[in-house]
């Protein structure tokens, strides 16, 4: 396979990330990552990066979920945007099925299209709604990266999710606003940063 930066980034940082990516995935995250940085410039899924960044922080990181999910799961994606954390864990993990939810209409026709192209339609779906109109659904976890106010937002997401796993991706901010809130919940550091973290409630 053409190593590009993306994919030589992918491959020398995954240890960190306990992962050992095979060749299909790694070309379905690179058309992925081409994906998002092709419909970038017009739908502003995710601030400007390089390459190697995009590897690390929006992929590998992505990827730190898997070893909190069973092997067969299913995972809602709130405020989905780009897809992430969501696609690149149905990439690599064939068991998983997720719920995407995603309020803005360009958003949600880009998350169909990258579906689509990566082959996935038969285990995810998307909701062109806000989450707290969806109702109850199926997944058993819920993942947020990227939800516009998430702090803000954080006790009405935490009602709606009810009993489900949680897995957050923020910053000390996020992890004062859960300790406000009364949760329960293991925080861990993204391997290569100093101030990223996922939050676990299991």
């Amino acid at each position: 396979m053409k190593q590009t930066e993306f994919t030589s980034a992918l491959v020398a940082e995954q240890a960190s990330f306990a992962l050992d990516l095979d060749d299909q995935q790694i070309a379905r995250l690179a058309a992925l990552h081409a994906l998002i940085f092709e419909n970038n410039p017009l739908l502003h899924l995710l601030g400007p990066c390089s390459d190697e960044a995009f590897a690390v922080r929006h992929i590998l990181e992505s990827l730190a979920l898997l070893k909190h999910l069973p092997m067969e799961a299913t995972l809602a994606d709130v405020g989905a945007g780009a897809g992430l954390p969501s696609l690149p864990c149905l990439v690599v993990r064939e068991g998983l099925n997720a719920i995407l939810i995603e309020s803005k209409q360009k958003k949600v026709t880009f998350l169909e299209e990258a579906i689509d192209r990566l082959g996935l339609a038969g285990r995810a779906r998307v909701i062109h709604k806000q989450f707290e109109e969806t109702g109850a659904c199926e997944a058993r976890f819920v993942t947020c990266r990227a939800l516009d106010k998430f702090t803000k937002k954080l006790p009405r997401l935490l009602k709606w999710s009810g009993n489900r796993g949680l897995l957050f991706f923020g910053g000390e901010n996020l992890s004062t606003a859960l300790q406000a809130q009364g949760v329960q919940f293991v925080q861990e550091l993204m391997p290569l940063s100093e101030r990223r973290y996922l939050f676990i409630r299991s």
